[in-house]
């Protein structure tokens, strides 16, 4: 779990720093434009990639096969045996599809995976506007009877605390809830006993990469919380989050982001096939 631990990390700190480039004129552009700009071109890469690390001769006979037999279930209609062998190796070759589609799925899934992180940062979570109030939970190791520290906030001109802390026993959390006062990214500062820590603060209005959790020390919440570092095996603290509002939108907001680029990259997929000489 550590070795794996550690390997996301050394790689987030590359793909942060690639992404703050690459994304940024998703700060600027419309979130529909700019989520159909990634799927466009993802979409494309992707095809180029399914093409160069399948067996494009293989799938070409497989589909031909098909082709054949699915002629033969019309021309012998009538023919009760030859209708269910011809049924029987249209199965069998929709089989043999999707084995040659595991290596080159395996070759994406890490890619994708990645730059699915990096685009939730933008689209998942819209930014705490001025004004507004939310929630921060500081999640803490060990259990019920584990002795709790000394926590709290150190003020800032960017943040007031309204409420907090509240204790959830049962959880080992501490929450605050605070408001927000300066546009602009910064950071919470958190004194645990003798020890400072902190969280990214995102305030502002449109896009801005918003990192909603300070992750723990597990390999898949350092995927999905890719943009700050996570805090050690043997921390007292071991997650801290912000609740950030919702995005509003069917292509560039809450979970409807992820959606739309699945069906957008897939259209643009299937539009450049036959000028990419991809079969699929």
């Amino acid at each position: 779990m550590n070795f794996f631990a550690r390997i996301i990390i050394w790689v987030n700190v590359l793909i942060n720093t690639l992404a703050k480039v690459l994304l940024a004129p998703i700060a600027v552009l419309p979130g529909w434009l700019s989520n159909t700009i990634i799927s466009a071109v993802i979409g494309v890469a992707l095809l180029t990639i399914f093409k160069y690390t399948s067996n494009q001769r293989a799938i070409g006979r497989v589909r031909d096969d098909i082709k054949a037999h699915m002629l033969a279930l019309k021309l012998f209609k009538d023919s009760i045996a030859v209708t269910l062998q011809a049924q029987g190796r249209v199965f069998r070759g929709a089989l043999l599809l999707l084995i040659h589609s595991v290596r080159p799925m395996l070759v994406m899934i890490v890619p994708v995976s990645l730059l699915l992180a990096q685009m939730g940062l933008w689209y998942q979570s819209r930014p705490l506007l001025p004004g507004e109030e939310t929630v921060v939970t500081m999640k803490l190791d060990g259990n019920v009877e584990t002795p709790w520290p000394t926590v709290s906030i150190e003020p800032t001109s960017a943040t007031e605390v309204t409420i907090g802390p509240v204790r959830v026993f049962s959880k080992r959390e501490m929450c605050w809830e605070i408001r927000a006062c300066e546009n602009g990214y910064h950071r919470i500062i958190f004194r645990v006993d003798k020890e400072q820590l902190g969280k990214e603060l995102a305030i502002g209005d449109g896009f801005m990469r918003v990192s909603a959790k300070r992750p723990a020390w597990h390999w898949s919440d350092i995927l999905l919380h890719p943009l700050e570092k996570p805090f050690g095996p043997d921390s007292v603290v071991q997650s801290i989050s912000i609740s950030y509002p919702d995005r509003s939108s069917r292509t560039s907001g809450t979970d409807w982001w992820l959606i739309y680029f699945f069906v957008a990259s897939l259209v643009f997929a299937l539009i450049f096939k036959p000028f990419l000489k991809v079969r699929i």
